[in-house]
């Protein structure tokens, strides 16, 4: 088998440049074989991909956080290749997801060959356009936070990165006047001030803020969760919360499971996935059944 890896050297406020020689050494010490490509913007991050599969490249494999995998998975999507993730980014709630806990691991798992089909989370904006993510998406505080935290939070590392970006877009933060939709189920509708409405394909996202403890990356549902608005200190004491557990646990949250979430909003409020902005609302998502194959450990060592 071979691999090809594409570094974002930038992941992790530089980490993953740092760790690329170790990761070298460490599939050549196991005789495998991998080219390493480094693309200098999203752009020829793209080509390579696009480049890598027209040349008949089977195994892809992005090195850095959730946003880097979410592009390499986005370009990829729906070619006959397997996806492989080496987590030295700020964030790696989708490699946790799937039990993967360390770049050191995840050689051994692309090594292995071992697959398991997940699923995508599909989104549609009004203008038309598409996008995928991975693990945890959403509407409200978490969106205006991920502005933050890939700008002037960029260098702070998992859940203190999260923590700091919602402080910051939590001042004067009035809400968003959200309606939640669960078409094809029984759920009714939700009409609610939030604070947050987040969609997870997976337990957690921001470094490790469990928002959905049982959600599972290929059950083909997705797990949502709304937030209604909170007095400010007990906004704060949640945060805080979340980031020595790592849980939500909170009175006057709603939960669904779905596989299709419609948010209807006023204009500008916008959606995340994986921590990058994608669009505004309205806005649908579809949980798309393992639609990708990743290599990965046994299911029985996936985050729980």
């Amino acid at each position: 088998m071979k691999a090809v890896v594409f570094v974002n050297r930038s992941a992790g406020a530089g980490r993953a440049a740092q760790k690329t020689a170790l990761v070298r050494a460490a599939f050549l010490e196991k005789g495998l074989s991998v080219e390493f490509l480094e693309p200098h913007s999203k752009e020829a991050f793209r080509a390579e991909v696009r480049a890598s599969i027209s040349r008949g490249e089977r195994t892809l494999v992005a090195m850095g956080g959730d946003g880097t995998l979410q592009l390499l998975v986005r370009e990829a999507l729906g070619s006959p290749v397997n996806f492989g993730v080496i987590p030295v980014g700020g964030g790696n709630d989708f490699a946790a997801a799937l039990g993967i806990r360390g770049w050191e691991q995840a050689v051994e798992v692309i090594g292995s060959g071992k697959c398991r089909d997940v699923d995508v989370v599909r989104v549609k904006f009004s203008n038309s356009e598409q996008a995928v993510y991975l693990g945890g998406g959403g509407i409200g505080l978490d969106a205006a936070a991920a502005l933050y935290a890939g700008e002037r939070f960029l260098k702070w590392r998992g859940r203190w990165r999260y923590l700091a970006s919602a402080l910051t877009a939590l001042y004067r933060y009035p809400g968003v006047a959200l309606e939640a939709e669960f078409p094809g189920s029984q759920w009714p509708e939700i009409r609610q001030q939030a604070l947050l409405a987040a969609v997870l394909n997976t337990p957690g996202y921001g470094g490790g803020l469990r928002l959905a403890p049982n959600a599972q990356p290929d059950d083909g549902l997705l797990e949502f969760v709304m937030l209604g608005m909170l007095s400010w200190p007990r906004v704060v004491r949640l945060l805080f919360w979340l980031i020595v557990t790592g849980e939500l646990r909170t009175a006057g949250e709603e939960r669904r499971q779905a596989r299709f979430v419609r948010l209807l909003g006023p204009g500008g409020a916008l959606f995340h996935g994986d921590g990058e902005i994608l669009g505004a609302v309205p806005v649908e998502i579809e949980a798309l059944p393992r639609a990708a194959r990743f290599l990965a450990p046994d299911a029985s060592k996936a985050l729980r």
